[in-house]
């Protein structure tokens, strides 16, 4: 069975499409007007087997805000759709990635309460003109809208953009690790009987 799912998000800020395959290889088409998020959601997909496909855009002329927050709310829903009911998959996920001198530890429990620790020190120090502040509203909203609890520990870095890689490697990783399917899981990996 096809692990696939299209999101649409149209609003007055906004108008995002995702489409995502669990299940691929890699494959990606990002295009959100944001050059910087563009590298990280394909350093995402590539790095987590992940097929791929962004076409956002919005009032990036006033802030990146709107946007990035949407893509994330987009993306939590895409892949909460595309696991469906849950049944044979690992659910737990973890990764340590370093690059360069930053070390990032990513953890993920696809347990249908969504709650976000994200620890990363950026210094105030911008990326070009991307604030990577906004990654942490990013990642809440994938979290609230994927029913998904993800820990973000950056142990180490000083370079933002060092820092932000390893955060998208990291995490790209600990979800294709919480994603996939175990057969010797019977239903879905919880006492409750749900997730």
């Amino acid at each position: 069975m096809a692990r696939t799912k299209k999101i649409t998000r149209k609003t007055t800020e906004t108008d995002v499409y995702i489409e995502i395959d669990l299940d691929g290889n890699g494959r990606r088409n990002i295009s959100t007007s944001i050059p910087f998020l563009d590298h990280m959601l394909d350093l995402f997909a590539k790095h987590g087997f992940i097929d791929l496909n962004v076409q956002a855009g919005g009032d990036t002329d006033i802030d990146y805000h709107h946007l990035v927050e949407d893509i994330g709310i987009c993306l939590g829903e895409a892949v909460k759709g595309a696991l469906g009911d849950k049944k044979g998959v690992s659910r737990y996920g973890n990764a340590c990635v370093p690059m360069d001198e930053t070390l990032c530890h990513v953890c993920i429990d696809i347990s249908g309460r969504s709650y976000l620790v994200f620890r990363a020190d950026f210094e105030n120090k911008k990326i070009r003109d991307f604030d990577p502040f906004i990654l942490e509203e990013f990642f809440k909203s994938f979290a609230d809208h994927g029913g998904i609890t993800l820990h973000i520990n950056v142990i180490y870095g000083k370079n933002p953009h060092h820092i932000a890689e390893a955060i998208f490697k990291a995490f790209a990783r600990a979800l294709k690790s919480a994603v996939r399917m175990d057969a010797q899981i019977e239903g879905v990996l919880s006492t409750k009987g749900t997730l």
